[in-house]
């Protein structure tokens, strides 16, 4: 009989494309890993790996296969959170993700109030890109997740949140800021600095572009939204940045001004997501109640 290790041991492969990697993955020998593979095959009476490749990849049974097995490791671990949940109540360890471009700026005083309400609640706050980061709440190696929507609604629960304004920001001494009046003419051709191409907001600062027929500078790229606010004050070019960080003490507003420009709004919707039939669905819906609340006092 196929045994969940054995599916485990599958997924590992899978996702790392690496039989040692995999191995310590796993916490067992890489021989052992593969006579594990090896003997699942055998059970299933199929090839789902292609030895002899660098990296190493599944057939595409394999990866079907490893696909519906990682839905159920993420089921498993679901039931043992329901069971452990039924009997301690609000208490535990969440894995939440966030966006490093929100939740510095946002979650310390939610974290404080958590903690204060609920002691034996717990967030490990892991900051990623939420493309990546969605993959991961799907494979169970995250709870929840803090990020800027449009994402793909498969198996999860999306709760709107709040939506937060965009600014295009400036070096003061910029031409732009000499112009009484601002209009959306005056953006025609002028060059915008954005984050790195993972980043939701540098797809959102091109489309944005795109509107203003503005120049997006890729040559250009933040790591973070402090580096993209000094290459703004350094005059390398023009920036679209969230409220919450341009209100926050790190924001450097000392060196970059906000135009205001007639007739030109943006911002970004932020959601939280988790599981659907997640055992921790009501502890999650507590935090993004206690974030949506949050954001009504300070937006």
């Amino acid at each position: 009989m196929t045994s969940l290790r054995q599916l485990e041991y599958l997924v590992a492969v899978a996702d790392l494309k690496h039989f040692g990697k995999a191995a310590a993955s796993v916490n067992i020998s890489q021989p052992t890993l593969s006579q594990q593979i090896k003997t699942l095959e055998n059970r299933l009476a199929v090839k789902l790996v292609e030895r002899n490749e660098t990296p190493v990849n599944l057939t595409p049974i394999g990866r079907e296969i490893a696909k519906r097995a990682r839905e159920i490791i993420v089921q498993v671990d679901d039931i043992a959170s329901f069971a452990k949940r039924s009997k301690d109540g609000l208490s535990g360890t969440i894995r939440f993700g966030v966006t490093p471009t929100l939740g510095p700026y946002l979650m310390p005083p939610i974290v404080a109030e958590l903690h204060k309400k609920y002691p034996d609640m717990r967030l490990h706050i892991r900051e990623g890109i939420p493309d990546v980061q969605i993959d991961e709440l799907r494979r169970g190696q995250l709870d929840m997740l803090l990020s800027p929507f449009p994402v793909s609604h498969d198996g999860v629960e999306i709760e709107a949140l709040f939506r937060e304004s965009l600014h295009i920001v400036a070096a003061p001494d910029h031409i732009l800021c000499s112009i009484d009046d601002l209009e959306i003419s005056d953006l025609k051709g002028k060059g915008f600095l954005s984050l790195e191409k993972s980043h939701h907001l540098h797809r959102q600062t091109r489309a944005i572009c795109d509107q203003l027929g503005a120049i997006l500078l890729e040559d250009y790229e933040g790591t973070s939204l402090d580096s993209l606010q000094q290459m703004v004050g350094s005059g390398l070019g023009l920036a679209i940045l969230p409220r919450l960080y341009l209100d926050s003490e790190t924001s450097g507003s000392d060196m970059i001004t906000r135009l205001e420009i007639k007739g030109w709004s943006a911002h970004r919707s932020i959601a939280a997501i988790w599981r659907s039939g997640a055992a921790y669905a009501d502890s999650y819906q507590l935090i993004s109640d206690m974030i949506k609340k949050r954001s009504y006092a300070i937006l």
